[in-house]
């Protein structure tokens, strides 16, 4: 198809592109931000297509076909390129979208990412030297993964010519955000209101919901300690620091976390270890024993002995199995 560069307008055009899997709660999200614009509007201030890499009917995470209007090739002259993908897309290569999305770049397309979908980016070499952001599961192995990508933990990311999105409800902000740029924040607020948000949540806010909340407990030393262990590896090996870290005994510690959690620090940190673990083994290409390494454990017989008894199967066994996302 013979591309040319998109003019501006009065009305923005968006594409989005799916990959098998994709979630359908940022997909629906983002279709209904940019219809309630353009409802609130009286206009059509956006209009959208929906492409694949073949044509084809693209199935959900949830199983559910969207039909496409074409192939990615057909998105030139779009203004914003959004790549959806959830599921698996750690594994997705395909060397035809890459060029796609390259090509669409070169013509002054905005490329975004919703969810896992800064997988695709960054494996075309459109994220390198670019802020972005994932899905809170997949952080670690991202990072691992693309070294000369600048990786947050944010809600969303827009840097320049390039937006991504954590996915799930994250991809409303991020619209609404890019609406309110563009059209003005009271518009914004009304597709957010139309929506039944009581806020928007803006780029500094984070992922996950609060810690107290997400272990329902709301001891500030115990909240303090688990904060370190998921944040620091220092804490998460040695509790002598771990307990210095939060003003504590050793023996106060244990009773803290006996006393909430049923549990002890040491179990606590050691589980937290094995899920980062079992990420980087569904996510990368690390060996095991690098695996092992990164997430704390000394030799590769006590990461396998810790991680058959904690999943019930061994690190190479787990390996190709998949986890429920987004």
């Amino acid at each position: 198809m013979n591309c040319s560069s998109s003019e501006s307008g009065p009305t923005a055009r968006v594409a989005f592109v799916l990959v098998e899997d994709f979630g359908m709660l940022g997909f629906a999200s983002a279709l209904d931000s940019l219809r309630y614009a353009n409802a609130i509007s009286n206009r059509p201030v956006y209009h959208w297509k929906i492409y694949s890499t073949d044509g084809d009917p693209v199935r959900s995470s949830a199983g559910v076909r969207i039909a496409v209007d074409g192939v990615i090739d057909d998105a030139c002259g779009s203004d914003l390129v959004m790549v959806l993908a959830g599921l698996n897309a750690e594994r997705f290569r395909d060397q035809g979208m890459s060029e796609a999305l390259r090509r669409l770049t070169r013509k002054g397309a905005i490329l975004g990412g919703v969810s896992l979908g800064p997988y695709i980016l960054a494996r075309a070499g459109l994220l390198n030297g670019y802020r972005c952001t994932v899905h809170w599961e997949n952080l670690a192995a991202f990072k691992e993964e693309f070294p000369r990508v600048n990786v947050s933990a944010e809600v969303f990311e827009i840097d320049r010519d390039r937006v991504t999105c954590s996915g799930g409800t994250a991809v409303l902000d991020l619209m609404l955000e890019l609406i309110g740029a563009r059209l003005g924040r009271t518009l914004a607020a009304q597709v957010a209101d139309a929506c039944i948000l009581d806020r928007m949540r803006s780029r500094g806010d984070p992922q996950r919901m609060p810690l107290r909340l997400r272990v329902g407990v709301s001891h500030p030393k115990l909240l303090r300690a688990i904060e370190l262990i998921e944040t620091s590896p220092e804490h998460r090996t040695d509790k002598r620091q771990l307990a210095a870290g939060v003003g504590l005994s050793e023996r106060q510690l244990e009773r803290l976390f006996r006393g909430y959690l049923d549990t002890t620090p040491s179990r606590y940190a050691r589980d937290h270890r094995l899920a980062r673990a079992r990420d980087l083994l569904r996510q990368t290409g690390m060996s095991v024993i690098e695996v092992a390494v990164a997430c704390g454990f000394t030799t590769a017989s006590h990461f396998t002995k810790s991680y058959r008894e904690h999943f019930g199967k061994t690190p190479g066994e787990d390996r190709g199995g998949f986890a429920i996302r987004h």
